[in-house]
């Protein structure tokens, strides 16, 4: 187990899903086209997202560990996202929905959880407009960062999804310098 906690918190050779990055970029966001991918997830509701998120990653971290139907231990990858359904008003509950990106060698067929809480998520293909940012991401600094972000489309009149929204955490917490975290902004689909 601690050498599954040191790869977990230590490693940057982890792996990460597929994306296309667009030709034309905004100046301080990045457009990226996600490939369809599993993803093991997990569905916290609550008023913090930094608790959501924390529970959601250690429910998730059990199944890695091999707390599947399998009893298969599953690498590490990253980021670590969280889809967020903000609730109704300030104090509502809000939805969070915390994901691995399950690793290349389990995308034909990955381990069923053995939590019911715990489930094997299909991404279909989706494009997201994507600011990236340092340091220890926190509640406050993704609600800055996703504010940024949003400013930053209305002045290029891009059209978005106003919500749901991702957070995406790339490091460890005991990793201090050159921190990446990201927020993602979904692309709006054109009705047809």
């Amino acid at each position: 187990m601690f050498k599954a906690m040191g790869q977990a918190f230590f490693s940057s050779g982890l792996q990460y899903p597929e994306f296309t990055a667009a030709e034309k970029q905004g100046q301080d966001y990045e457009i990226r086209t996600y490939h369809p991918t599993k993803w093991v997830s997990t569905t916290v509701s609550g008023a913090e997202m930094d608790a959501a998120t924390s529970s959601g990653f250690f429910k998730l971290f059990n199944y890695i560990q091999g707390k599947n139907q399998n009893k298969t231990k599953v690498e590490m990858t990253a980021p670590v996202t969280c889809l967020v359904e903000p609730g109704a008003g300030p104090t509502c509950e809000s939805q969070f929905t915390v994901s691995f990106y399950v690793p290349q060698e389990h995308q034909e067929n990955p381990p069923e959880p053995s939590e019911p809480d715990v489930f094997v998520e299909h991404r279909k293909e989706f494009t997201a407009y994507v600011r990236t940012f340092g340091g220890f991401a926190k509640e406050n600094s993704k609600r800055e960062e996703l504010l940024k972000l949003l400013e930053s489309l209305k002045r290029d009149g891009v059209e978005h999804v106003d919500k749901p929204f991702y957070t995406a955490g790339y490091d460890s917490p005991f990793k201090l310098t050159n921190r990446r975290n990201e927020v993602w902004i979904l692309q709006k689909v054109p009705e047809k």
